[in-house]
């Protein structure tokens, strides 16, 4: 190789370095900016629903909480921290839907004392219908709006014997919410924030129109008591909805429409598959079927008194048998036979 070829050579070689270094020098010069987050201004806290709050649910304390929130967002109608006490909301009714971690608006609660308040309470198709109890009935005063209770009608049947009367318990109506206690529909707190128990003549269910039928039949049959339900028995009771075949269960395992469903099961009232007890039950003295009537083996009415008189068609004719006596027919002919006699 001479060296003209070896100069061009070490000269291409040094441009090709030269070229690739400039490239990798503007290439990592001219890297995508990065953006920094703006920093968004908060304005202050408002209150937002914690989970999904359908039109009629009575709030509690485990509905609401404070979110920090942007201050060109926040509007005049919110609930803003240091505006409003949370706890004075306690027993209010939601009257349009609000959404989870969506903010409450002023027009959308109803608080208790406010005009239409009970029917914002009530779930479309429902009715208020009002029962009397006492302590003892009552759960001590140990059942607040919006709690589940059952109904039980207990009672006294009387047959048409000279027995004891058949005593009875039965479970009329299931999961019914309570809407007031005593024309209240807050939860009441002391001084020290704790729910006050208090004892209460009357309470006010959410029904449909043909319970609150049944209710009222049942208040003149014998005593009503409430029998409070566990917050577990939702699910217990979807579940027995679903084996009876009562709700559709969605084919596409879609979450909104299997919470709607449970929602759907959790809220109605339930008149059907009822339970009763009766006194036998209880107790192996006392009874457990209606006393029956007396009996006089078939033949009509009590045997007491004289005997009828006897058939014309009678073998003995005119005269009268004395004593007990078997009527025997032949035929049309029905003869009194005294008892020892031929």
């Amino acid at each position: 190789m001479d060296g003209k070829r070896l100069a061009l050579l070490v000269g291409a070689l040094l441009l090709a370095g030269v070229s690739a270094f400039l490239a990798r020098s503007m290439l990592s010069g001219s890297g995508a900016p990065t953006a920094d987050a703006a920093q968004v201004p908060i304005g202050s806290e408002v209150l937002v629903a914690i989970r999904a709050l359908p039109v009629g649910t009575i709030i509690g304390p485990e509905s609401l909480r404070y979110q920090p929130w942007p201050k060109d967002m926040v509007e005049n109608v919110y609930y803003q921290r240091g505006s409003v006490d949370p706890a004075t909301l306690n027993g209010a009714v939601v009257r349009s839907e609000v959404t989870a971690g969506q903010p409450l608006t002023i027009g959308s609660l109803v608080k208790p004392g406010d005009r239409g308040f009970l029917a914002a309470a009530l779930g479309p198709g429902m009715r208020a219908v009002t029962v009397p109890v006492s302590a003892q009935s009552g759960v001590g005063g140990f059942v607040f709006p919006g709690d589940r209770i059952d109904l039980v009608l207990t009672q006294s049947v009387s047959g048409g014997g000279d027995g004891a009367p058949l005593k009875t318990s039965e479970t009329i109506i299931r999961n019914m919410r309570v809407l007031a206690t005593d024309q209240r529909t807050d939860n009441v707190a002391g001084e020290d924030g704790k729910t006050v128990v208090a004892a209460f003549s009357t309470v006010t269910l959410e029904a449909t129109p043909k319970i609150a039928e049944k209710i009222a039949v049942a208040q003149t049959i014998g005593t009503l008591s409430l029998s409070l339900r566990s917050i577990a028995d939702d699910t217990a009771e979807l579940e027995r909805a679903i084996a009876a075949g009562e709700v559709t269960v969605p084919q596409n395992g879609d979450p909104k429409l299997e919470k709607q469903m449970l929602l759907q099961v959790a809220s109605r009232p339930i008149d059907s598959d009822t339970t009763f007890t009766v006194g036998a039950d209880v107790s192996r003295f006392q009874r457990r079927t209606v006393p029956a009537k007396p009996s006089n083996g078939g033949f009509g009415p009590p045997l007491a008194g004289p005997l009828p008189p006897a058939p014309s068609n009678s073998l003995e004719g005119s005269v009268r048998p004395v004593g007990p006596v078997v009527r025997v027919a032949r035929g049309n002919n029905v003869t009194e036979v005294p008892v020892g006699g031929k």
